[in-house]
């Protein structure tokens, strides 16, 4: 019982990471050069749902602060999510990919969390995942610095921004971009 209504004050927290490629159109390449090194970049736009109690559950709820609500859950509140990623905001689109990781309320006003996720993508021309750190807000877009990657994203640096598009009903949705570079001694395996 307390887990479906956690579940709604759960969504928006989760919008942490996920949210992958709008369209496989809106993924784009550039070469920037720097100290007369070429770098290999991508950017690129998902999209993540999660549904309480399917996708995503309240582990433990916290202590303190806000109540549970449709945006806060109490201080130290943790989560634990595996969401799909899809091209486009509808849910039925294609999945390209996953999002699995955990968050904890870090904040007493119940907006802000602490996020963790590696992002599994299954793309046309990327394959590999993407692991992410960094703060949350649940309302507002987040900037998550990546920390590492395997496969085509081995040695990839950037960040990613996840921003919340529907925190309504059972299933919440989080617009996530991605701006991905490789250092120069990194070449995707698809590019050799």
């Amino acid at each position: 019982m307390v887990l479906s209504v956690c579940c709604s004050s759960f969504l928006p927290y989760l919008l942490l990471f996920v949210l992958l490629p709008h369209q496989a159109s809106s993924i784009s390449h550039h070469h920037h050069h720097h100290h007369h090194h070429e770098l290999k970049s991508i950017h690129f736009t998902l999209f993540q749902h999660e549904t309480i109690n399917k996708t995503a559950y309240l582990i433990v709820n916290g202590v303190a602060g806000a109540a549970i609500s449709q945006t806060t859950t109490p201080f130290g509140t943790l989560y634990v999510f595996q969401d799909p990623l899809t091209l486009k905001a509808n849910s039925n689109s294609k999945i390209v990919g996953t999002v699995e990781g955990t968050s904890i309320t870090s904040s007493l006003n119940g907006l802000q969390s602490i996020s963790i996720a590696k992002i599994t993508l299954k793309m046309k021309h990327y394959k590999g995942s993407i692991s992410v750190v960094g703060g949350t807000h649940n309302t507002k877009p987040s900037n998550h610095p990546v920390v590492g990657g395997t496969g085509d994203f081995l040695f990839i640096q950037g960040y990613v921004t996840s921003s919340p598009v529907d925190l309504s009903g059972i299933t919440v949705t989080f617009k996530i971009q991605f701006h991905l570079y490789w250092p120069p001694y990194a070449i995707p395996s698809h590019s050799k």
